[in-house]
């Protein structure tokens, strides 16, 4: 893949590392809400890694597309209540 490929993953990869640093789980323990967030955490953390594995070895087709389904689980519970972003509402898409 050319160079804009790769700044366009670096791009997404930050977007979704920082939107992981910044969000909180809202579900209170013990709930279901609560184990239904912390499995969408452990699937955005392995597409995260994932997405670091693939840029690694030289896939950016993968690469961006793992970084894309991460994000997407983060907007996913998000947007649904499970976590929360203190109203960042550039970087989420919030249900309000």
């Amino acid at each position: 893949m050319d160079e804009t490929t790769m700044e366009f993953f670096e791009k997404r990869m930050e977007l979704a590392e920082t939107a992981r640093e910044r969000m909180g789980i809202a579900a209170p323990e013990p709930s279901h809400l609560r184990r239904l967030a912390e499995d969408f955490l452990e699937m955005i953390d392995a597409y995260i890694s994932d997405a670091r594995h693939f840029a690694d070895g030289g896939d950016l087709l993968r690469a961006v597309e793992a970084v894309s389904y991460a994000y997407g689980w983060i907007d996913a519970g998000v947007r649904v209540g499970l976590f929360d972003v203190g109203g960042d509402d550039v970087r989420f898409t919030l249900s309000e």
